[in-house]
């Protein structure tokens, strides 16, 4: 018997039915948007790890919810109703009819509707997240001074004089006080498991407050597209109890400082790792003190050059 002959001839296994692969699609995705990454640190704002990004997600499913009422029916009532006229009993001709106010007010007055509901409810809750304001917290807020090079962060801390780059550590129970900068390009900086994401962009300064429910790890990155290593720029956000945060800062004072060589380097285009390796160091890239006006030196240069 010919090769294909025999290969025709096996009996196909038998596939599940469609059904149970649609709900099996449907629970690897669920478990996908609930689950934490692989190497267990937290990615989405599905998987809220502080209030704000809690908040986020709540807005997220109101809004889904309201947009299926425009969407479910459209996608319900357009075969029911290509089914009841052309093959149904309903099926008269009436080539008179041309307008129903009850239709008309149906098909445009719930979107309108929709749509001012929709406009007032993301109007007032972007008012009440605004990443200015800070968040109610039990905990003393840590001030953090970040600036986006090409292509990492450097996060400052002013008041206990210490450096690191893509580390950004704080104790759960207080919140992050964010200074932003950037010393090239406007770059986004952005923790969806813990909330707002805002711009950093040279000669200015912006603010955001972030908090987290519990310690954990969590996926930070820029998300404005800079140049070759764009895809690079990411960082980690851990929060630590208090204990650990205090043995983490003692560890990090331990480091080099951020001299001008450091600087040169900071400055240069290049990731975390290539610039942990032209300063023979390994990562995590810390500096155990950092220049004083370092942040304000970066931040403010064209207003600087303004007579």
């Amino acid at each position: 018997m010919p090769l294909t002959l025999a290969v025709r001839d096996r009996k196909r296994s038998p596939e599940p039915p469609v059904a149970i692969s649609r709900a099996a699609s449907a629970v690897a995705v669920a478990a996908l948007v609930a689950l934490p990454g692989c190497d267990g640190i937290h990615i989405t704002f599905l998987d809220p790890q502080g209030p704000v990004a809690a908040q986020q997600r709540t807005h997220f499913l109101i809004i889904l919810g309201m947009m299926a009422i425009i969407v479910l029916p459209v996608l319900v009532l357009t075969p029911w109703l290509a089914f009841r006229y052309r093959y149904g009993k309903h099926n008269a001709y009436k080539p008179d009819w041309n307008f129903s106010w009850k239709w008309e007010v149906l098909l445009w007055g719930t979107p309108a509707v929709i749509v001012v509901v929709l406009g007032v409810f993301l109007w007032r809750n972007t008012i009440a997240l605004d990443p200015y304001k800070p968040l109610l917290t039990s905990g003393p807020p840590i001030r953090v001074q970040a600036i986006g090079y090409d292509w990492k962060w450097l996060f400052i801390y002013p008041d206990l004089g210490i450096a690191t780059v893509d580390e950004l550590a704080f104790p759960v129970g207080g919140q992050l006080a964010l200074d932003l900068t950037s010393q090239t390009v406007m770059q986004a900086f952005f923790v969806p498991a813990l909330g707002s994401q805002i711009y950093a962009m040279s000669g200015m300064v912006t603010h955001l407050h972030l908090a987290a429910d519990a310690p954990g790890r969590f996926r930070g990155r820029n998300t404005q597209y800079n140049g070759m290593d764009f895809a690079q720029q990411r960082f980690e956000a851990v929060a630590m109890r208090a204990d650990d945060f205090d043995a983490w800062v003692q560890k990090v004072r331990e480091a080099g400082p951020l001299d001008s060589r450091a600087r040169a380097i900071l400055a240069a285009q290049n990731t975390a790792q290539e610039a942990a390796q032209n300063l023979g160091v390994t990562m995590p890239l810390r500096f155990g003190s950092v220049p004083p006006d370092m942040f304000v030196q970066t931040s403010q240069p064209v207003a600087a050059a303004k007579p």
